[in-house]
Parts: structure tokens; sequence; C-alpha cells
């Protein structure tokens, strides 16, 4: 690719735009952020040379710690009190599994290092990228494997949702992308600066997004202030992360996907499979109806199921009290896990 700078960022903009809208209009999940990925990796394969800087790929962590954080209402405080030992029962089986994949992804030489593990955590893609790429994973691999689980995930919920129930889905309300700003940004805001500033001294491992997640999690769950993300800055933000991954791939990368792609798939029904079971003994121990267990116990992403939720005649506080659950625990507990999974894996080979 013989442009400069310049004419790459203008191309890849041009096409991400184009990419995006053909999602959109498709109705693919994760659509804001797969555009922007699936056009770095066009422009990446055609030879273009320019690589996101790393001061906005910083900003847009913050930006999903606290869209982590706005997760956190305090709407789902009575859910889990009172429910919480069932929740934390599927909640930490279904992590417990998905990591017992990705540990024998590893052992079976299909993803290298803790990729395996990273790629198969469930729920929060997004931030399983950031955190995989903080700790050394390959963040390529992983968004792969992530985003290829929501859109099966997201495919089998919606078809499991339209089998159930005949209620028709209500029309998606326009998104208004450049929303007034005011005093109501400002704790956002302040979310945002702070998990900057962690972020770029390298206080914390990730920290650009754990901190503004963890502070705004707290002040949320405890009532205190309203998360507020306009539309343009979460499209921007993903747009942010998509190209930094995009932008990475190479030939021998899309290779190894490809070749992986069979037992990617393997673990991604294995895995909807188990979050089934677990659904029927939530729906029998819990008092709650089959499909309301089954979007609850569904292996993310938060948004997709939320989306799906919606239209569907079910107990939302209690599909959104688990998933939400579990979208903290596995940023909280994917660390530590990938570590101690991989090294006895290494120590095994």
């Amino acid at each position: 690719m013989a442009r400069g700078k310049l004419g790459q960022w203008t191309l890849l903009t041009v096409v991400t735009a184009c990419v995006t809208a053909v999602l959109r209009f498709l109705e693919m999940p994760a659509s804001l952020l797969l555009g922007p990925m699936l056009s770095g990796i066009l422009l990446a394969l055609g030879g273009a040379s320019v690589r996101l800087p790393k001061q906005p790929y910083i900003v847009a962590q913050a930006v999903i710690g606290c869209l982590v954080a706005r997760a956190a209402t305090p709407d789902i405080l009575p859910a889990l009190l009172g429910s919480g030992h069932l929740f934390a029962a599927v909640v930490l089986s279904s992590i417990l599994a998905a990591g017992a994949m990705g540990w024998l992804l590893f052992r079976l030489h299909v993803m290298p290092g803790a990729t395996g593990i990273w790629g198969t955590s469930p729920g929060g893609a997004a931030a399983m990228v950031i955190l995989a790429d903080a700790y050394g994973a390959d963040a390529r691999l992983v968004a792969f494997m992530q985003y290829l689980r929501v859109l099966c995930v997201a495919l089998a919920a919606a078809g499991v949702a339209h089998i159930w129930t005949d209620a028709p889905e209500g029309a998606a309300a326009a998104t208004v992308w450049f929303p007034p700003l005011g005093i109501a940004n400002l704790p956002t805001a302040a979310l945002i600066v702070l998990g900057a500033l962690v972020g770029l001294r390298n206080w914390l491992a990730s920290g650009a997004m754990l901190a503004p997640m963890l502070l705004g999690g707290g002040l949320r769950l405890a009532g205190v202030v309203e998360i507020e993300l306009p539309p343009w800055l979460l499209a921007a933000s993903y747009a942010a992360i998509g190209w930094r991954i995009g932008l990475g791939f190479t030939r021998s990368v899309v290779a190894h996907a490809a070749r992986a792609l069979p037992m990617i798939l393997a673990t991604i029904v294995v895995l909807i499979g188990f979050c089934g079971g677990l659904s029927v003994l939530l729906a029998r121990t819990a008092g709650v109806d089959p499909l309301t267990a089954y979007l609850a116990a569904s292996p993310g992403g938060l948004d997709s199921v939320a989306i799906i939720a919606a239209s569907a005649p079910v107990d939302m506080p209690f599909v959104m009290t688990l998933q939400t659950m579990r979208f903290f625990l596995v940023v909280l507990l994917a660390p530590p896990m990938a570590r101690f999974l991989a090294g006895k894996a290494a120590k095994r080979g």
C-alpha cells in the first residue's frame, strides 16, 4: 500500500464507515467494534503501515471501564440478595468451564500461551481483549475467539427467544448520536480522566479500564452517580480498540485463526450447551421461567443478551443481575486464572 499515512487513515475511516453500516443493517452484535476491526484487518493485509497511537487506546480503555461500571445498577441488588448463592454457583461454574476449555486449547497447541484462556472467558469481550493485551497474550486471536463467540451466542439466544415466545419484537429506538452534554456528564468524564492517568502512568496492569470500572461500579451500586456515555464516544472508543487489534493482523495470524476455527467453534458449542444445562438447574431452583433462566445463564455478551431479553417476556432484572455479576467476576478473575492455568499447562507440557 503506497499511500502516505494521511491517505491510509482516510481510507481506513471510509472503509470502517461502510463496513460498520452494513453490519448494523444486518443487526450484527458488536457491529461498532467488529466494523473497525474487520476494516483494520483488510487494510493490514493490504499492506497498510499505520498503527493507532497509545494515547487514544488508553482513553478507549477508560471508556470501556465506565461501560462495565454502568451495568452495576442499584436495581440488581434485590435479585442479587435474594438469589446470590445461585448466581454465584452459575457464574463460577461457567467461568471454570470456559477456563477448562481454554486450558485444553493450550494443551492441544491450538492457541499459544494463555491466549485460549482469555479467548474462552465468557462475557465482557471488549474487556477481555484489553486485559489480554495488557497481560501479554495475543489480543488479535483473543478478539477473534471472543467475537466469534458473541456472534454464536447472540444467534443462539435470539433463536431460543424466538421459538419460546410469539411476542413481537418492538422497533429499535433511533440512536441519538450527539445528545446535549451537561453537568450529568461530569462524573463520567472524571472517571475517564482517572483511567487515562492510571493507564498512561502504568500504575496498574490494565488500570486504564479497571480503575474507572471498580470506582464507578461501586459508586453506581451505591446510587451516588449516573454514568452517561454518549453514543459517539462509545463508537469512537470501539473504533480505537477495533483499529488497534485489526491493524496488528498479519497473514500468519489469519492463517492460524483459520486453522484453529473448527476447535474454537467446538469450544463455543460446548460452552453454550454447558450454560444451557446450567439454565435448566437455575429454572428449577430459582423458580423462574426457562427462557429467563436461559438468557441469564447465556455466556455473553452482556449487551446482546440485554437487547434480546428486552424484547421477550422474561424477568429482566433477574437476567441482567446474573449477566452483570459474571461480567464483573470474569474481568476480576480472568488474569489470575489465566496465569495459573497457563502455568499448569506449561509445566505438564
